[in-house]
């Protein structure tokens, strides 16, 4: 075994043990309420154990909670409710270990290929720290540097997942939980690969270069690696504190998000699929109005089969002109398996909250009066109960980063108090669909950026 290969398993083993220590004890108080049959009970209980247990670990596994909770049904609404709670910034990696790990994607000389790299991190996540530099050429730019070890790491957390899953399957079983820990897991590994996030960068260029109102950074070939993401720094302000602009305002940046969101999709099969509100800023145009926005972290991109997106504008005109059967088709054609009538006409729940607004011709907000942080909540909800009767049902996996990116594009929406005709907006971008231009031009973009 080399020395790289024992250095790797004995930072698995240390993150095992630190994590199972952490997880562990909840794992034991999550059986006991499952053997005692005090599931209810116990479940707000645990879930505050399972929060603080997390926040002290950071890393992956801070990341991977985070997504399950924002991913309708895949755990408990109590586990739910309790991880949204999670800070997502880890402790920034000290200078002395900055340089080495620059030194390593770079070379020695590495700080000589900038005219300044600055000390302190700009921000600090759960995989990696960005930090301001400047181009030999006055460029201003990010590096997106990953933190040392992070492969162990994700394998160890992900390993700590199947345990947690494995118990929700016993305790709460109505929703099959097997694919979206595969999709959780595959997604996870594609993050650490920051030459692949380089090319979904590129990617973007290539499907939204002409869109005025959504800007993509460009990346640095010669500054970055597999674990070095160096781009250009888009200057923009948080989304958020356009909360209390003027109508027109907010509903020009939400139009950005919506073409951001959906143009990928029906046009090529490919979503932004984390909905973080940290990954976009608003740009100012030259009169110094708020112009649009900046879409800046490519790490969890999906790129899906343009047989899914045909799904997806099936159920659409499915439930639009009632044809039942072809909102079957759409749910077959995703991948679910085993529907019976009642099973469609729970999952119709679902689909005609997420498709609600599109389907309605007039200007609205995304979901009257409910807040962000109760946006799908009830549906999901009734999702649920109805699911003990009829269930269970197995999510596939294509299904689950979907469902949670528009459930975040939707919090977007209400955040930002926008009042659109989400109708004409969506029919706008599938007025041209057809399975055969997607295949075509997604073919064509893929192979343009190196992902073919």
């Amino acid at each position: 075994m080399s020395d790289d290969e024992k250095n790797r398993l004995s930072a698995r083993a240390s993150r095992y043990a630190r994590v199972g220590a952490g997880i562990g004890g909840v794992a034991a108080r999550m059986a006991g309420s499952l053997i005692t049959g005090r599931t209810s009970d116990g479940d707000r209980s645990n879930a505050a154990a399972l929060t603080r247990a997390l926040g002290n670990l950071k890393g992956p596994l801070m990341k991977v909670a985070q997504l399950l909770a924002t991913i309708p049904e895949a755990i408990p609404d109590e586990y739910a409710e309790e991880l949204r709670q999670l800070q997502s910034e880890a402790p920034p990696m000290p200078y002395v270990f900055v340089r080495r790990r620059m030194a390593a994607e770079l070379g020695p000389a590495w700080l000589t290929k900038f005219a300044n790299f600055e000390k302190e991190p700009a921000a600090a996540a759960s995989l990696g720290q960005v930090h301001r530099a400047v181009a030999l050429d006055g460029q201003r730019l990010a590096c997106k540097l990953q933190y040392p070890d992070m492969e162990s790491a994700v394998e160890a957390d992900l390993s700590q997942l199947n345990l947690l899953f494995s118990l929700h399957k016993q305790m709460n079983g109505v929703i099959d939980t097997s694919e979206i820990k595969k999709e959780i897991g595959a997604r996870i590994r594609e993050e650490l690969d920051y030459l692949r996030e380089a090319r979904h960068a590129a990617l973007y260029q290539e499907m939204l270069g002409p869109e005025p109102l959504v800007r993509i950074p460009k990346t640095l070939p010669d500054l970055s690696s597999k674990r070095l993401l160096t781009m250009e720094w888009l200057v923009g302000e948080k989304l958020l504190s356009f909360r209390d602009a003027n109508q027109e305002t907010r509903n020009r940046l939400s139009t950005a998000m919506f073409k951001a969101w959906w143009h990928p999709f029906s046009h090529f099969g490919v979503i932004h699929g984390d909905p973080h509100l940290g990954n976009y800023t608003v740009f100012r145009d030259e009169a110094g109005e708020p112009g649009g926005i900046n879409l800046l972290d490519y790490g969890c991109i999906r790129i899906f089969p343009p047989t899914f997106v045909g799904g997806v504008v099936d159920l659409y005109r499915g439930l639009l002109e009632n044809d039942e059967a072809r909102t079957v088709h759409a749910y077959e054609t995703w991948g679910f398996k085993n529907l019976t009538k009642d099973l469609v006409g729970i999952l119709n729940i679902w689909a005609r909250f997420i498709y609600g607004p599109l389907l309605d011709d007039r200007v609205r907000t995304i979901a009257d009066g409910i807040s962000p942080g109760q946006y799908g909540r009830k549906e999901a909800a009734r999702v649920h109960q109805a699911l003990k009767e009829k269930g269970p049902v197995t999510i596939p996996r294509e299904f689950v980063f979907m469902d949670r990116a528009a459930i975040g594009l939707g919090g977007v929406f209400l955040h930002l108090g926008a009042e659109m005709n989400f109708f004409r907006l969506f029919n706008a971008e599938i007025e041209a669909f057809s399975v055969e231009a997607v295949t075509a031009h997604q073919s064509e973009a893929l192979r343009q950026v190196g992902l073919a």
